[in-house]
Formats: C-alpha cells, structure tokens, sequence
C-alpha cells in the first residue's frame, strides 16, 4: 500500500470509527436514514475515488476503492458506499455527471434485464429488477442494459417507478424496482471498458472487498474476546483447541484480503473478470468458514442482539450471496477454463 492510501485508510477508518456506533447500526436496522453519516461519507469524498478531479471526483484508483470499501465492510457501514462508488463511475466513465447522494445499481440478477426504449428525443425504462441494494433510499438507480445492439448506461430518478420493499438477513433494504415506461434522467452508450455484465461484474468485486473487511473484524473481535474470556482459571485463548481456530480464521482472512485486494488491482489494468470471480469464491467460502469460528469462540453471547458479532456476521450471511455466491462464480471460472483448454490454464494464471 503507497503513502496516499494509508492515509486514505486512516481516515476511513477514524471516521468510521467515530460515527459507526452500536446504537446507530440499531437505529438503521429499524429503517432509519443515517444522514449525518452519509454527509459525513460524502463531504470527505469517500462516495467518488474513481471519478476524475474535473468531475468533482478524487481521481483515483480501484485500489484506492478497495479501501474504503474494505473499511466499510469492516465497520458494517449501514449506507450503500459500495453501489455509490460503482454507481458513479459506472456514470463517469460514460460521460455523464454524477448526481449527489446516495445512488444504487441495476439489475443485480444476472438473468434479469431492464429494457431502455427511445422516446422521442429521450429514453424510457421498462421492466422488474429485484432485491436491489438499498432502492427505496437512493436517490437515483444507474442502470446497465443493452438497446439499439449497445451496451447502454441510464440514470433514473428516485419515484420514477414502484418499489416493494424488503431486506436481507442483516436488515439492509433489498427493494424490488418495477419501471414501466418510465422516463430516465439521462441515456448513452456505456465507456470504454464498461461491459455488459458491469453491475453483476463490480458488484461483485466491491462485494468480495467488503466481506474481506467484515472477516477483520471477526479475526480481531474473537482474538480480543479469546484473550479477555476466562474459563478453569486462565484465558480460553491459552487452549489449544481455541488457538488452533484462529490460526485458521487469520489464514481464511488473509487469504480472502489477498484475493479481493488482486481483483481489485486487475480492475486497474483492465479485464478483471477472472480476478472477480477467483475473489468471490475465495471470499465467499472464508465468509462462512470465518464466522462460523468466530461465533464458536464466542459461545453463546455471539449470538445475541446485544452483542456486537452479530452485525459482522449477519453481513457476511448476506453479502456471500449477493451478485452471485461462490458456487455461481465457480462454474463460471470453471467453462472460461474449459473453453480455453487445458493445456492454456497454467500461461492463463501465470500471465494473470
């Protein structure tokens, strides 16, 4: 890490430190806008690292990204940082400006499809995205879809269509958007180097850094509590059987940083597909392992509401299957193998 991201990284983290309270992670779960935090996030300039300098942006990079995502993670930031920062570039890289407040992305499904029909000398937008990060409080979704036989990028409006509500396991709102007809702020062809897949694809990535952020908390809550929690009369961290699961939670927790920071470094270069998908799995599969270890050395208080635990590993229960769970990544990393052949895998990785 370079000079500019450790201090990047000690402000994230002292403001999140500061304002991430036990009190106002309850007070989101209820529904509840966490404004002062939100203006918080976006005066420092934490919701636009990828948008260039003459945008209003940080002009930044996706490693810079990956830190404050990852520090989000970390602390459960109860605000959609992540699909902000994908949201905005995704806006940026395509020529359009980036509307202040919060944002989201669409459609996170990757069967589902969102249609974008001229209208006169404007766009329209038809069709259901489901389970949506935090639609019934952003301000403007930013959508990815095909039209005319391109790859488009549209920003609609809060109100522009219906939204049901829900959640997922954490209590993080996951709405369903239903558009018909309706009509966009803004429509152009997608940038250079924005995919069809964009949203499945850096939803995924900002995903895995999250996570990677949410099992350092678990490493650093249950290597704490192990050396506090006393039983026969010495710390449980003395036990052999406890030091053991935590030389395999600190294993699992590099390994998923290592992953998530080397996708986050070929979204840099280009072409982070495969980076994408190896960090999903990888994450994925330390996310379940991570907090079921954590939750055993804690025993039973892990499990209860009072206890801070639950926030970190409620998130990873959830964040593991969103925009596709490591089962999904899997056999998509498994045919792009196949489909070059054997013999091209090991000068694949190498060349990686």
């Amino acid at each position: 890490m370079n000079e500019l991201r450790t201090i990047l990284g000690d402000v994230v983290t002292r403001l999140f430190t500061d304002l991430v309270t036990k009190d106002l992670l309850e007070s989101a779960e209820t529904g509840a806008w966490p404004e002062a935090l939100w203006q918080a996030v976006e005066e420092s300039g934490l919701t636009l690292p990828l948008v260039v300098e003459s945008k209003g942006g940080a002009g930044g990079s996706w490693g810079d990204a990956f830190v404050v995502a990852r520090a989000a993670g970390r602390h459960a930031v109860p605000l959609p940082l992540a699909e902000t920062i994908v949201g905005a570039w995704l806006l940026s890289a395509s020529g359009l400006d980036v509307p202040s407040g919060p944002l989201t992305i669409a459609p996170v499904h990757r069967d589902e499809r969102l249609r974008l029909a001229r209208a006169g000398s404007g766009w329209r937008l038809s069709g259901t995205a489901a389970r949506v990060p935090w639609g019934r409080a952003a301000g403007h979704v930013v959508v990815v879809t095909e039209a005319e036989g391109r790859t488009m990028v549209a920003l609609a409006a809060r109100g522009a269509g219906q939204v049901k509500t829900d959640q997922n396991l954490a209590r993080e709102p996951r709405d369903t958007l239903a558009f018909e007809d309706a009509p966009v702020v803004a429509a152009v062809p997608a940038g250079r180097g924005v995919p069809a897949q964009a949203v499945w694809l850096y939803g995924a990535l900002v995903r895995a850094a999250q996570m990677a952020g949410g099992l350092d908390y678990l490493l650093r809550q249950a290597s704490q509590y192990a050396t506090e929690r006393r039983q026969f009369g010495k710390p449980i961290g003395s036990f052999q059987v406890i030091q053991q699961n935590l030389a395999v939670l600190a294993g699992h927790t590099a390994a998923a940083g290592t992953a998530a920071a080397n996708a986050f470094r070929a979204a840099d270069r280009g072409d982070a597909a495969f980076e994408i998908a190896v960090a999903k799995v990888r994450v994925g599969e330390a996310a379940g392992i991570g907090a079921s270890i954590a939750h055993q050395v804690h025993g039973a208080i892990g499990f209860t509401y009072e206890h801070a635990l639950q926030f970190a590993t409620r998130r990873l229960w959830s964040w593991r299957a969103e925009f596709g769970g490591e089962g999904e990544w899997a056999i998509a990393l498994g045919r792009s193998v196949a489909e070059r052949g054997a013999d091209a895998l090991w000068p694949h990785l190498t060349a990686r």
